[in-house]
């Protein structure tokens, strides 16, 4: 999802509350807050020695440790206002690729993508999710594609060897 989409969204739910479903059935807690916003330009060379360059928005959620146990989300129309707010700073790439920057106690720091949303109720969830890393220059660099051989025969004869 691009920034403009994010923002489309936020703007179609003002009245709800943000919640962001960071693994299966795993909700950032109710004390996080938006502490940095990140306008990133990617430069990179791959393997392939190809060049390539990219905007992204790093959206950072930090769970307080002073407000354990508080139950209200953030609403919709609050993170819209820290998000405007930042706008007038430092302008947004509308077509930037959004990404949440996340962890706690058992969850390790990552850049997430939304993958997903749901309304339900009175919230707005935002489904995040990671993405494996992958080469880009596959055919250039002679990395090899994993291909996976499905089988119907067992694959260990007798006589092979192998058993």
């Amino acid at each position: 999802m691009n920034t403009k989409e994010l923002f489309t969204l936020l703007e179609n739910n003002k009245n709800r509350s943000l919640l962001f479903q960071y693994a299966h059935n795993q909700l950032v807690t109710a004390n996080y807050h938006i502490t940095e916003i990140k306008h990133i330009t990617v430069d990179s060379v791959d393997c392939g020695a190809q060049t390539d360059t990219w905007k992204e928005t790093i959206i950072q959620l930090w769970e307080s440790p002073n407000e354990l146990g508080k139950t209200e989300f953030m609403t919709v129309s609050k993170a819209l206002e820290i998000l405007h707010k930042v706008g007038q700073m430092k302008p947004y790439v509308l077509d930037a690729e959004v990404k949440f920057e996340y962890s706690n106690a058992t969850f390790h720091t990552a850049q997430l993508f939304i993958s997903d949303f749901e309304v339900k109720g009175d919230n707005l969830i935002i489904k995040l999710s990671i993405e494996k890393t992958n080469c880009k220059a596959k055919e250039l660099c002679g990395a090899p594609e994993n291909k996976e051989e499905i089988t119907t025969e067992p694959s260990c004869s007798p006589t092979s060897g192998c058993c």
